[in-house]
């Protein structure tokens, strides 16, 4: 656009710069003429004074000079119709101006749309490179998504091997299962022969007792969808222990003592003086109740019913032998953090420091919990064979330990209880035997519930399952008297 105005400004001076050197031009010529003819007459005439002047015209650019002297000849005059040509010239060259102004104004609009269009590009250049980087971004990210994928398919690979190996495995064990479970039964036959020949040959022709009779009561509570008749060890509900599981006459008796590790803290009174001293996580603690010759290890359940419960009995997986002589049921055995059972002894000493509640927590094989809670828990002394004392039943499991309250703890070699044999010989445990009684929580531990077995020799509870039903856990816990 400046460009073009220079030029239109250049041609403007141009024409300018013609017409006055034509004007000029004439006016020179005119001027010689009216010399040399006033040299001619100035002979022949007086001599006037002349006078000459520069009229300038409406619409004419340039000098036009007039004179008062006489008339110049016709040619030699400046005409209406030079001057007509003058304007006309004139004219076109206004015409062609706006011409080149229209031009001008055209090719701004043209430079104002290219700089639209340039604006306009370099955003569209803008928006490509964005575009491209997030194609950039995507492909990136599909190239990590195809990773992931790859590492995520040579897992599912390695978990499969795994599993297949491991199935490999458990076909295996289960064989090895199978076999012991042919032995265990076949240890039962052995063992009940044995005890005949024992009878016969150190019996001195006395008769065998007669075995205590079976549970009558219908339970209140029969768990349904169990195994029939067996007393196997399932392998999804626990671990094998060969040596401590139990057939019908289970292991003999052994003379090992309670095992735990390391305790949690110093000693208190009970588990619920532990939680009043801020220890409110369960586990092991060291014990030492009042009167008593040394501390004792116990297992502190705090997750349940408002904390504070000694733990002094639990059977979960049938990895301890519970078919022992006098001394093992008072001093104790088994694993604090596993089966074990208390001590006779260490439960008198906890019981009379103060009035105690017992809880008797059971669960079958169906992964239900019942519960029996009793007002009031405690024992006699040794020389009451530690007599059971018990309160008033609750509880949504039916009340089978009421008929064993105020009888005496019974084993295999202190026989206590009402019935002309041994209940511990038949049930295969120590417990507050009547004769023999509606419930023996420290029986042979039997996989899957309802087992098999000439006697009741089970874990059971009779009002919950009956008497041939083997509960999968039990907890038996004590508690102060709020």
């Amino acid at each position: 656009l400046a460009a073009v105005r220079v030029a239109m400004g250049t041609v403007a001076w141009g024409l300018c710069a013609l017409f006055c050197a034509w004007t000029c031009g004439r006016s020179a010529g005119l001027s010689r003429r009216r010399r040399g003819f006033d040299d001619h007459s100035a002979d022949d005439l007086p001599k006037r004074c002349s006078y000459t002047f520069l009229v300038p015209e409406q619409k004419i650019t340039g000098p036009i000079c007039a004179s008062r002297g006489s008339s110049l000849p016709d040619k030699e005059r400046v005409t209406r119709m030079d001057i007509a040509d003058v304007r006309e010239l004139l004219s076109k060259q206004r015409r062609e101006m706006e011409t080149l102004r229209m031009v001008v104004d055209v090719d701004g609009n043209l430079v104002n749309e290219m700089k639209l269009l340039r604006k306009e590009s370099r955003n569209m250049n803008s928006r490509v490179t964005q575009l491209y980087m997030q194609l950039l971004h995507e492909i990136i990210r599909k190239r990590d998504n195809s990773l992931e994928l790859a590492q995520l398919e040579a897992r599912v690979l390695n978990v499969t091997a795994e599993a297949l190996r491991l199935s490999s495995r458990y076909r295996d064990l289960e064989a090895r299962f199978a076999a012991l479970a042919g032995v265990v039964n076949n240890q039962s036959v052995l063992i009940g022969a044995l005890e005949e020949k024992c009878l016969h040959v150190y019996g001195h022709g006395r008769q065998e007792p007669l075995p205590p009779p079976l549970v009558q009561v219908v339970p209140e509570n029969i768990p349904v969808h169990v195994p029939r008749f067996s007393n196997e060890i399932h392998m999804e509900h626990s671990r094998a222990f060969p040596r401590d599981r139990g057939s019908r006459a289970g292991p003999a008796p052994t003379g090992s003592t309670l095992e735990a590790k390391q305790p949690t803290t110093s000693p208190f009174l009970d588990c619920f003086h532990a939680m009043q001293a801020g220890h409110g996580t369960s586990g092991m603690y060291l014990l030492k109740p009042n009167d008593s010759e040394r501390p004792m290890q116990a297992w502190c359940e705090h997750d349940m019913d408002g904390g504070g419960w000694t733990v002094i009995q639990r059977r979960k997986d049938g990895s301890v032998n519970f078919f022992r002589n006098w001394e093992n049921y008072k001093k104790g055995f088994g694993n604090i953090d596993g089966e074990h059972w208390l001590g006779l002894e260490n439960i008198y000493n906890l019981g009379r420091q103060e009035d105690y509640k017992l809880l008797v927590e059971l669960q079958d094989w169906m992964e239900k919990k019942v519960y029996a809670a009793y007002s009031s828990f405690h024992l006699e002394p040794e020389s009451e064979s530690y007599r059971l004392r018990l309160g008033t039943y609750q509880g949504n499991a039916g009340d089978s330990l009421t008929s064993h309250n105020g009888k005496q703890f019974t084993t295999l070699d202190r026989d206590k209880d009402a019935f002309s044999g041994n209940c511990a010989h038949f049930h295969k445990g120590g417990w507050w035997y009547n004769a023999c009684g509606q419930t023996n929580l420290n029986g042979v531990w039997y996989s899957g519930g309802v087992y098999r077995s000439k006697f009741q020799d089970g874990v059971f509870w009779a009002d919950y399952g009956g008497g041939f039903y083997s509960m999968k856990s039990v907890r038996m816990l004590i508690k102060p008297i709020e």
